[in-house]
């Protein structure tokens, strides 16, 4: 679904990521996971073509991404970003319409079809009773949830989410999680997801991508890329993991006093 070939990121004097190579297919739902700085929501947004790479390629379905028309792109792909700002008094069920846009070539989106499509998102997520308020009163975690939903709504083949359980609670972290692990399992979409909880990541994701922030990167099954270790070098820290009921449990390590 989306690929990436010889990718390098450089800020300013730094390089970020070198020579990736690397795919993720219909299915698949990956976790980017390293320390902050690593360059991850640098390589997400580049993924989604709103930053350029300073050398490589990266293809979804097959063609670069200056090779897609930016409706039909929109059609291929949602991106979530870290933080947003609403400036506008748009109703929640308006934000979320408003991601039907690529599908009606410059018309005002107003089928019964996106209506229900959105109302289905918004239910999906549990925020259906917040429809006619404005995104502007609601909290940032009732904020997260209609952003999700927008990219439902849009219903693209491929997401990609920058720390998508951001100020959600953990029940809401649990259930926004297990959906998009249903997504690729049960409708074959791909996941390409930011996080920092490696307990949530092991137990959904699929595969692992690890970047240290210095060029280097590691990239594979979560059974064979979040190994303690592994993990401990990437992150800067050193990870324990227990075995509990068929689970892994990720542990950052704490020296005796």
């Amino acid at each position: 679904m989306i690929q990436t070939e010889h990718l390098d990121l450089h800020v300013g004097a730094r390089t970020l990521v070198r020579r990736l190579d690397w795919a993720a297919h219909p299915g698949q739902c990956w976790s980017i996971i390293g320390r902050n700085g690593a360059g991850k929501s640098t390589l997400l947004r580049t993924l989604a073509g709103l930053r350029a790479p300073s050398g490589g390629a990266v293809l979804v379905g097959g063609r670069a991404l200056d090779a897609w028309a930016p409706e039909e792109l929109a059609r291929q792909r949602a991106f979530l970003a870290q933080s947003r700002h609403d400036a506008f008094a748009y109703s929640v069920i308006d934000t979320v319409l408003s991601a039907r846009h690529p599908y009606h070539a410059g018309h005002y989106w107003e089928g019964s079809d996106d209506h229900q499509a959105a109302l289905n998102a918004l239910a999906a997520m549990e925020v259906e009773d917040l429809a006619a308020r404005d995104v502007r009163t609601l909290s940032g975690g009732e904020r997260q949830r209609v952003a999700i939903a927008a990219m439902l709504a849009q219903d693209t083949p491929l997401l990609l989410l920058d720390e998508p359980a951001n100020a959600l609670d953990l029940a809401h972290q649990v259930s926004v999680m297990g959906l998009l692990a249903r997504l690729c399992r049960d409708q074959g979409k791909t996941v390409v997801m930011i996080g920092h909880d490696l307990n949530l990541a092991y137990r959904i994701s699929t595969h692992a991508l690890l970047l240290m922030g210095d060029g280097r990167w590691h990239a594979g099954l979560v059974a064979d890329t979040m190994q303690p270790a592994l993990l401990g070098d990437f992150l800067g820290h050193p990870i324990d993991m227990v075995e509990h009921g068929g689970r892994r449990i990720f542990i950052p390590f704490e020296a005796s006093a």
